[in-house]
């Protein structure tokens, strides 16, 4: 028993390492959202002034009036406040006429589908780059001492629950006896005090979460005002009435139920006590689907109940490991067949678990890259390889199981022994004050006495029924409670000494004391996994922002032409504007050798996308000024290696076609 403590010790270092580790290398925010365009595009020069900003995520986000703030150069906003939904993943806010040319800001704070925020910033110039003085947030939304906080806050969260709901469980399905047991009592009632507090935290803190991030908002009743309108907020208040429930459950649990000894009446009672538990424990859960992971995403409305089914898995199966734990090294004694029933529940829930979340894994990550290229699938291989190591002990702990039936067998024989060997006890004499001696044949002094000098009974009392207080009485019943710790101490130390020799038992306490330290360790892992963007979305994002990126902008051309004939030589600007599929505007201009304009006869252009086997595609341009050919509304239908032709005619005979490749995406 003394290298307990120790392990203990060994365990919370463990605990810590790795928390540290995790969460030290994680960024403040996992966005789960990732801005993958915006009009006008990050670091585009405009000629004129936009009316309107747009941002467009990779998933749907909540904005409210002020998310996206327009600075210009002076650091004033110039944008109206106002932000509107432009469809599907695209947001807008309006700006101020009157615009003047330089470096625009565009800084933006929203909270994902997921309930994690999403900030960052960006700029665009109109007329020409310039200097700006636009100060932003160096705090990135999520972080700071409030983001930290929120953190630990959703990890205590977690925690509370599995023990809150995976003790319960262990005491109603696996060891009923449990509940009258001090120990597993403080593991489910401490269980469900840091599920209180913490869903209270993160309810208080959320709008300075979400925010500013300022230490002074937490406590900002019109912040939670708002919160509780959204939906993380509303999950957090459901669970706060829902451990309300728990409250109920579990003082009838601790109660009622452990008094009962009929044997129909507590039969009944586990029924109802075990249909109400399972109703409190999967609204608990599907507090954390409705607002998280779970409830966005394809095929949500699957993903949820099974999110569901998954957190009450691993609820039954690390709150039941950590309460055989407490009930190893603290219970008196546990019966063998208590341990075999968890057994089973435990296999039970690591099916579930394999099921369930082989369905997340595959919705969360999508693709073999993914599961290895994002931070969402490296973090999932060591959860999987953390499962592994748990299986692999809970295996080990399943064969200890078998030998404690034995080993119990011998408890018991050597608890009548010591039961024996208490109630034979040799009367103790103590002598009291006078000549008189007090015996009696518990070694008390609470027996008869008689007179040493007449053999006569004494009365123990006056006349009056009162007891006299004699000389030396007190110091007789302080030896007697002296005596009396004595002996329970050397009985506890002989029940300690049968259980502490018994392989059976200490083997599985060191296996079960192992399941727990690698339960902690994914626990950390599971709650940053909840809070990192999944990979799937992770790889759309870059996708698109790649995409965008690869996106050509406008295209300007100079091609050298010479006809052969008289005042045949020159060069043919053309430029092509935005430059990508759809609708554009096309310009030529035709120049001298020595830069001034000139007009010819004729200038065509073609299209022609020979991978696609597209085109050519004619365009003829109108002629507007001298030298100066204008298109409008030139349809380039879609992207790739596109070869733009230009024919040049500078009389009736003499003509000649020019042509390079360009990227239009």
């Amino acid at each position: 028993m003394k290298t307990i403590a120790p392990r203990f010790r060994q365990l919370l270092l463990l605990l810590l390492a790795v928390t540290g580790a995790l969460l030290a290398g994680a960024a403040p925010v996992s966005a789960h959202a990732a801005l993958t365009g915006s009009d006008p595009k990050q670091g585009a020069v405009v000629d004129q002034a936009p009316t309107r900003v747009s941002l467009t995520f990779s998933e749907e986000v909540a904005m409210s009036d002020g998310s996206v703030r327009v600075l210009d150069p002076a650091g004033k906003r110039v944008d109206t406040g106002r932000t509107t939904d432009l469809g599907g993943t695209t947001y807008g806010v309006r700006l101020h006429s009157g615009l003047p040319d330089g470096t625009f800001t565009v800084a933006y704070q929203v909270v994902s589908a997921d309930s994690h925020p999403v900030s960052g910033a960006f700029t665009f110039s109109i007329g020409a780059p310039s200097k700006t003085s636009a100060a932003l947030p160096d705090q990135a939304a999520g972080g700071g001492v409030v983001g930290a906080l929120y953190g630990v806050a959703r990890y205590l969260s977690y925690a509370g629950f599995i023990l809150t709901v995976g003790g319960a469980a262990f005491v109603l399905a696996c060891w009923p006896r449990g509940a009258g047991v001090r120990p597993v009592q403080r593991v489910v009632v401490g269980g469900w005090i840091t599920l209180t507090g913490a869903t209270l935290a993160l309810l208080l803190m959320r709008g300075s979460y979400t925010g500013s991030g300022a230490v002074g908002d937490i406590f900002d009743l019109s912040l939670l005002a708002q919160v509780m309108q959204t939906k993380p907020g509303a999950a957090l208040v459901s669970r706060l009435l829902l451990v309300a429930a728990a409250a109920l459950f579990i003082a009838v649990l601790f109660g009622a139920y452990e008094k009962r000894t009929d044997p129909k009446e507590k039969k009944d009672l586990t029924f109802g006590l075990a249909i109400g538990g399972t109703v409190v424990a999967a609204g608990l859960a599907a507090t954390w689907a409705m607002a998280e992971h779970a409830s966005t995403g394809i095929q949500a409305g699957l993903a949820m109940p099974v999110d569901v089914l998954h957190l009450l898995a691993v609820a039954a199966w690390l709150g039941g490991l950590t309460t055989l734990l407490v009930a190893l090294y603290r219970a008196p004694s546990i019966e063998a067949s208590a341990v075999r029933r968890f057994s089973r529940v435990a296999f039970c829930s690591v099916a579930t678990l394999a099921a369930t979340g082989l369905y997340q894994s595959w919705r969360q990550v999508g693709s073999w890259s993914a599961l290895t290229g994002t931070r969402y699938g490296q973090l999932l291989l060591v959860k999987l390889g953390l499962v592994a190591v748990l299986v692999g002990v809970a295996w080990i702990s399943r064969k200890w199981t078998g030998r404690l039936a034995e080993s119990l067998t011998a408890e018991a024989a050597g608890a009548t022994v010591l039961t024996q060997g208490t109630t034979t006890e040799k009367p103790v004499t103590v002598p009291a004050a006078g000549d008189e001696t007090n015996t009696s044949a518990s070694g008390t002094g609470d027996g008869p006495k008689t007179s040493r000098t007449t053999g006569e009974p004494k009365t123990s009392g006056t006349s009056d029924g009162t007891k006299p207080s004699a000389p030396g009485a007190g110091d007789d019943d302080k030896r007697s409670a002296q005596l009396a710790r004595q002996r329970a101490a050397l009985a506890t130390a002989r029940e300690k000494r049968i259980r502490d020799a018994d392989p059976g038992r200490s083997g599985l306490r060191r296996s079960v004391l192992t399941e727990a330290g690698v339960a902690v360790v994914l626990l950390v892992v599971t709650t940053v996994l909840t809070s990192t963007e999944p990979g799937r979305t992770e790889e759309q994002a870059r996708a698109a922002t790649a995409a965008a990126s690869q996106r050509s902008g406008p295209i300007a051309l100079k091609l050298p032409f010479d006809t052969g004939g008289q005042d045949g030589k020159g060069r043919v600007l053309l430029d092509v504007d935005p430059g990508r599929t759809g609708r554009n505007d096309m310009h030529v201009y035709v120049e001298r050798p020595n830069g001034k304009a000139f007009d010819i006869p004729e200038v065509k252009v073609a299209f022609t996308l020979p991978a696609r086997k597209i085109g050519p595609l004619p365009v003829v341009p109108d002629h507007i000024a001298t030298g100066h050919w204008s298109a409008s509304g030139v349809q380039i239908p879609g992207a790739g290696e596109w070869k733009i032709a230009v024919t040049v005619r500078t009389s009736d005979i003499d003509q000649v076609t020019v042509s390079k490749n360009v990227k239009i995406g």
